[in-house]
C-alpha cells in the first residue's frame, strides 16, 4: 500500500502538523520538529508531545510513514572539530525529539567537505558522526538523504550512500530517502518506465531497497545533470510524470512515506490525489 503526503508546517505547534496533513488528503507527512534554521529551540512540552501523539491517532497516519527533516544548519561531514560537534549536538537533539513524539524515522542531508578535505574523509566523518549519535540514542532510524551535488554537498552519488553505511555499526538503525529530484538531477534518468528500471536496479545493486525508507517526489526545474537543487511541482518539470506513475505501481515503494515538497503548497491535495490516481489496482 501507498502512503502518500507532503512536507506541513509545524507552526504553533508539531501537534498542529498532523492535522495540516489530513486536510490535503495525506496518509503520510514530514515536519521540522524545530526551527531548521536555528541551532538551539526549546524543547518540546509534554502537552505538545501528548497532542501530537494524540492527533497522530486522529487523523489515523502511523508514526512509520512519519518522515521528520532535521535542520538545514547540520554538516554531519564537517572537517573541523569544533562546528562538527556543534552539528552532532543538534543530530542527537533532533533524534531525542523524534523519539519523544514516537517517530521511528529522521531524515537528513549527509554533509558537505567545504573543500576542506576530500569526499572519502567527508564521508567517512559522516559514518563516524551517525555512529556517535546512535550510541547515545534509542528507537529512531537516520535516514541519509540523496542530494543533487550542488557546491560541496556529498550524497549525489548512490556510492555515497552506501559507503556511509558501510561505515555505521547498527545497521538497523541507518537507511535512505530517495528525492526524485536530487536524484535526476545528479545524473540518474528517471523520465521514463525504462530509465527507471536502470536506475533503480543501480539502487539495489549498489545500496539495496532493503535501505528505503522514504522517498520525497519532486519534479525538477533543472535538467539531467545538472547538479542543480530546484524543485518543480509534479509534470511541470523535466521529470514529466512516468517516473511517478512508476513509482506508484512498484511494489517496492510500498509501506514508507512517500512526500511531496513541491513548490507550490496550494497544489498538494491535487498532486496526491494525482498520485493515487496512477495506480493501475487502487491501494
Amino acid at each position: 500500500m501507498k502512503y502518500v503526503g507532503a512536507h506541513v508546517s509545524a507552526a504553533g505547534g508539531v501537534e498542529n502538523a498532523p492535522l495540516n496533513a489530513a486536510r490535503i488528503g495525506a496518509r503520510a507527512f514530514a515536519l521540522f520538529t524545530k526551527n531548521q534554521r536555528q541551532w538551539v529551540a526549546k524543547p518540546l512540552t509534554e502537552q505538545s508531545i501528548d497532542a501530537f501523539k494524540a492527533n497522530l491517532k486522529e487523523v489515523g497516519i502511523a508514526p512509520e510513514h512519519v518522515l521528520p527533516h532535521d535542520s538545514y544548519l547540520i554538516n554531519l561531514g564537517h572537517p573541523e572539530s569544533e562546528p562538527l560537534q556543534k552539528s552532532r549536538d543538534a543530530f542527537l537533539d533532533e533524534l531525542q525529539r523524534c523519539a519523544q513524539l514516537g517517530l521511528p524515522l529522521l531524515n537528513f542531508h549527509p554533509g558537505a567537505h567545504l573543500n576542506k578535505c576530500s569526499e572519502e574523509q567527508s564521508l567517512a566523518i559522516v559514518a563516524d558522526s551517525i555512529n556517535w549519535a546512535l550510541e547515545k540514542s534509542e528507537g529512531v532510524t537516520a535516514v541519509i538523504e540523496n542530494t543533487a551535488g550542488q557546491g560541496t554537498n556529498l550524497g549525489y552519488r548512490f556510492e555515497h550512500l552506501a559507503r556511509i553505511i558501510e561505515g555505521v555499526e547498527d545497521k538497523s538503525r541507518v537507511g535512505v530517502c530517495l528525492d526524485t529530484c536530487h536524484t535526476f538531477t545528479a545524473g540518474y534518468d528517471l523520465r521514463t518506465a525504462e530509465a527507471c528500471d536502470a536506475t533503480f536496479a543501480e539502487f539495489e545493486h549498489i545500496v539495496g531497497f532493503r535501505y528505503l525508507r522514504g522517498m520525497h517526489l519532486n519534479d525538477s526545474k533543472p535538467d539531467l545533470g545538472s547538479r542543480v537543487d530546484r524543485h518543480e511541482s509534479l509534470g511541470k518539470g523535466k521529470l514529466g510524470l512516468d517516473c511517478f506513475r512508476y513509482i506508484m505501481n512498484d511494489a517496492r515503494f510500498d509501506d514508507i512515506p512517500l512526500v511531496l515538497e513541491t513548490i507550490d503548497e496550494g497544489l498538494w491535495a491535487e498532486e496526491i490525489a494525482l498520485l493515487y490516481s496512477m495506480q493501475s489496482i487502487q491501494q
